[in-house]
């Protein structure tokens, strides 16, 4: 097929399974329904998939509508490769793979917390942004 610009050059993966990553570091799995000039996306049979070390899980979203500037990353999925990629990471529920993450989240903000206090003993003022609290200082 011609070269198409754009947007348009999509087209060929609507129906397929496709894997997006959003710009807030999600990531999501599922069958590319529609798309526009804007790149905004239809999704089919969406599951948000969360990593955490060598576990992740799965959590089911069903159509997603994803606006087209909050996509960094779209491609298409080969099941085999997926499959052998099951492998080396185990599955957990939803709960365990979520509790796992809030303990990731937590640990790296107390790091962050730390680092931010061994700046201002040295003199270094950071100002926080809007996920860092006055606490940190």
């Amino acid at each position: 097929m011609d070269y198409m610009p754009g947007t348009a050059s999509l087209i060929e993966e609507i129906d397929k399974k496709q894997l997006v990553v959003l710009r807030d570091g999600r990531t999501l799995i599922g069958i590319l329904r529609s798309i526009d000039q804007f790149a905004n996306l239809v999704m089919h049979k969406t599951i948000e998939r969360i990593h955490v070390g060598k576990q992740y899980g799965d959590i089911p979203r069903g159509i997603f509508v994803v606006r087209g500037e909050n996509v960094v990353l779209l491609g298409e999925v080969d099941s085999e490769i997926e499959s052998q990629t099951d492998l080396k990471l185990e599955k957990v529920s939803v709960e365990e793979i979520l509790l796992a993450q809030r303990r990731q989240q937590d640990e790296r903000a107390e790091e962050m917390r730390a680092k931010m206090k061994a700046l201002k003993h040295r003199g270094i003022a950071i100002a926080p942004n809007a996920d860092q609290t006055e606490e940190a200082f």
